[in-house]
């Protein structure tokens, strides 16, 4: 089989490359991606600490059912209810980018993944930890504020590198209402030029290199706020 890298230096009909079109899908990849991981881990730290509260049953089971229903539906369904259903059921929607429109479908079904991971960060402390917030004279928000959710963020960080990175890899399936990233471009990609192994390869080559590259990233930060001698049994429990 030969392969013909040069197939990425041809214009593609619009006088950039297809080299230039790839990293330009690139950067679709990462802003969704990004964008998504910073509504995901905003809901999900939320939800998830909402379904911890002791002496709140509604807000836990308010939580509760946010968790189940946007787990509980394919991402790939869940991206199409919010492009195609939700704008003809709330019009001032119909304004609102496709872009934005992803980024709430994939951010929404990871938050809930990442809530679960949460939820089991906090209930594997020690109970001593929130009693010991209390005795301190902290209220419910400070004691998660600043006893429990630093301690239980240290014990997510594992399950948490890995949702980060599928989160990217979910990123993919934006293509299906047409944002331009890698998949997208792949598939327009390798219909032009017909030289499929080329395009995938190089698509492939991109997601890993950006997979590692979060994975290497949560490593520094997992080895920079461990804390020494500290194990919690079960610790690495959630929504997996």
């Amino acid at each position: 089989m030969n392969l013909d890298w040069q197939v990425f230096l041809s214009d593609d009909g619009s006088g950039r490359t297809y080299l230039d079109w790839m990293l330009e899908a690139w950067r679709w990849t990462l802003a969704v991606a990004g964008t998504s991981w910073v509504v995901a881990v905003s809901v999900g730290v939320l939800m998830g600490t909402l379904r911890t509260l002791p002496n709140s049953p509604w807000l836990v089971r308010l939580a509760n059912v946010w968790v189940e229903l946007f787990r509980n539906i394919p991402i790939l369904v869940q991206i199409f209810l919010w492009y195609f259903v939700v704008p003809k059921m709330f019009p001032a929607f119909q304004q609102v980018p496709g872009f934005v429109l992803v980024v709430f479908a994939l951010g929404f079904f990871t938050s809930a993944r990442i809530a679960e991971q949460v939820r089991a960060g906090i209930q594997a402390l020690p109970k001593g930890q929130r009693y010991a917030g209390m005795a301190m004279g902290f209220t419910t928000a400070q004691t998660y504020r600043y006893v429990l959710l630093p301690m239980a963020f240290r014990i997510i960080l594992p399950p948490l590198t890995s949702e980060s990175m599928n989160l990217l890899k979910n990123s993919s399936v934006a293509f299906a209402v047409s944002i331009a990233e890698l998949t997208m471009f792949a598939m327009q990609a390798q219909e032009e030029t017909s030289r499929g192994v080329e395009v995938y390869l190089a698509v492939t080559a991109l997601y890993a290199l950006s997979a590692f590259a979060v994975n290497r990233v949560f490593a520094l930060i997992e080895k920079k706020v461990r804390i020494p001698g500290f194990v919690v049994a079960g610790a690495t429990g959630g929504g997996h």
